[in-house]
């Protein structure tokens, strides 16, 4: 009788390209999330320097520390979701947050109001990044051979919408000026919040609150009421730490221990055999893709700058403005992800898809190509970088994060126990909250001295400073790639059948 409920419920479900409809309605919300963020990321970096006039080596670390909150948060969100909210009412609160972060960004006169939008932005990210990754997994049996089809379905709408968000927001805010990208941004964020309200049907009731706690009272105010309080403290929390760009490292540290220790005690202490070798599976590929977060998100950062300063970004007699480049990363998604989906399905009907340890060492494997492919085109060039270097190190490092980005998120949910997968993918995106202030540290390391982005200029001190440090993460992750690889046998035999 369960099974034929079951058969029913995916007959109702399932009937658009073979994926539930939910699955769509996720893909658009997330796709206007990212339209929004992304848009607002390709501007950032040169928001910063350009019109604050940050130094290279303080932007980076403010632009570390803003996107290593925006990671972080998840894993209270994730949290309050799992506990009190649920997965529809925890994306919708963070939604309404999103749009006025990005709406705030409008208003260029007033630095306090510039953090205070940052931190709308880091709170609503919070509450519905997680969560709605979680309505995604919720919507397919832990065993459905379409669940890695649907993620990558769901990953490749992300970039749909930060490939059309970086030329059209870079364009607009490098062109007519910063309010002008900003603004599209918060448009788009709005217009997701739209399609999510109106599609909440075909969620199938995967995204309620887990139970009536939600209903229940503490000092005569509900606890539905409370969790929305505490987005609330996430905020100002946020707007306090963005100011304070150390202390967030200090806070990193401290988290990944309670983080590390959480996923340990509870591996080791409350889960049968089977699952403890699941979680302990999934927690160690969690550490290695911090590693590859920590290269890859140059891309925002030191890449960002590289391009507007050394590289000849001249095409056809038009000088690109270097935030535009940002979409390459999502262009290659949108046209590669098809790709990799039916690849995935196609090697799998006979056997032979690359278990999940696999992939990640393949990606930790790219990402460190594409620096030392970089490195070299630099040094045949003796003045500006031509553009195609850029261009291939986009192409090599997306390949990377198909291989690990969609495939990651899958993992979470099947190897994770059902009571706290929602916490889990807190902590895997919590890894890309590390990852992203590493990345802000070696970010930092390619600055040179007396060196400020608002020059416009390009020293021969600055270009040996980025390949050195390109060179040596590029030959780094290729390593650890390499030993990925070497044990994967190890992790893939710990995973118990689950692929």
């Amino acid at each position: 009788m369960k099974k034929l409920i079951n058969l029913n419920q995916m007959s109702n479900a399932t009937d658009i390209l073979g994926h539930p409809r939910g699955l769509f309605v996720c893909f658009a919300t997330e796709m206007w999330e990212r339209f929004s963020y992304y848009g607002m990321r390709a501007l950032l970096i040169f928001y910063l320097t350009k019109h604050w006039e940050f130094s290279d080596a303080t932007s980076y670390i403010i632009y570390a520390a803003y996107t290593s909150l925006v990671y972080i948060m998840p894993v209270f969100g994730g949290l309050l979701a799992d506990r009190i909210l649920g997965s529809r009412k925890a994306v919708t609160y963070g939604a309404i947050l999103l749009v006025l972060g990005h709406l705030g960004m409008t208003i260029e006169t007033n630095v306090q109001i510039f953090y205070l939008s940052l931190a709308l932005i880091i709170s609503g990210v919070g509450f519905l990044k997680p969560n709605i990754s979680t309505m995604v997994g919720a919507l397919y049996e832990k065993d459905d051979p379409r669940r890695d089809a649907g993620f990558t379905i769901f990953y490749m709408g992300i970039n749909i919408g930060a490939f059309t968000a970086s030329l059209l927001c870079g364009y607009l805010g490098e062109t007519y000026g910063w309010s002008y990208g900003f603004g599209a941004a918060g448009i788009g964020m709005l217009l997701g919040l739209i399609i999510f309200l109106w599609g909440q049907e075909y969620l199938d009731g995967n995204a309620e609150p887990p139970s009536d706690l939600h209903l229940q009272k503490y000092l005569n105010i509900t606890y539905e009421t409370w969790a929305y309080i505490s987005g609330i403290f996430m905020v100002l929390s946020s707007w306090i730490l963005i100011q304070n760009q150390e202390v967030v490292g200090n806070i990193l540290g401290g988290l990944g221990v309670i983080c590390i220790g959480f996923w340990l005690f509870y591996a080791l202490v409350k889960l049968d055999p089977i699952e403890r070798d699941r979680l302990l599976t999934v927690g160690f590929l969690i550490l290695f893709s911090l590693l590859f977060w920590a290269l890859f998100e140059q891309a925002g950062s030191s890449l960002n700058v590289l391009t507007d300063r050394g590289v000849d970004r001249n095409l056809f007699g038009w000088n690109v403005p270097a935030s535009m480049f940002q979409s390459l990363n999502a262009m290659f998604i949108f046209i590669l992800a098809p790709f990799f989906s039916m690849l995935w399905i196609s090697l799998a009907k006979r056997g032979l898809e690359p278990a999940g340890p696999i992939k990640f060492g393949i990606a930790l494997l790219f990402v460190g190509f594409g620096f030392l492919v970089l490195v070299f085109g630099m040094s045949i060039s003796p003045n500006l970088t031509p553009v195609a270097w850029i261009i291939l190190i986009y192409l090599l490092h997306t390949i990377g994060e198909l291989c690990i980005s969609p495939i990651g998120l899958s993992l979470v949910t099947k190897l994770s126990p059902q009571k706290i997968v929602g916490i889990m993918m807190g902590i895997w995106f919590f890894a890309s909250a590390a990852g992203n202030f590493v990345a802000g540290l070696i970010a930092r390391a390619t600055s040179a001295d007396g060196i400020n982005v608002a020059n416009d200029t390009f020293s021969i001190d600055q270009k040996a400073a980025f390949m050195d440090v390109y060179y040596n993460v590029g030959i780094f992750a290729v390593t650890i790639g390499v030993f990925v690889l070497l044990i994967s046998p190890l992790m893939i035999k710990r995973m118990h059948g689950i692929k």
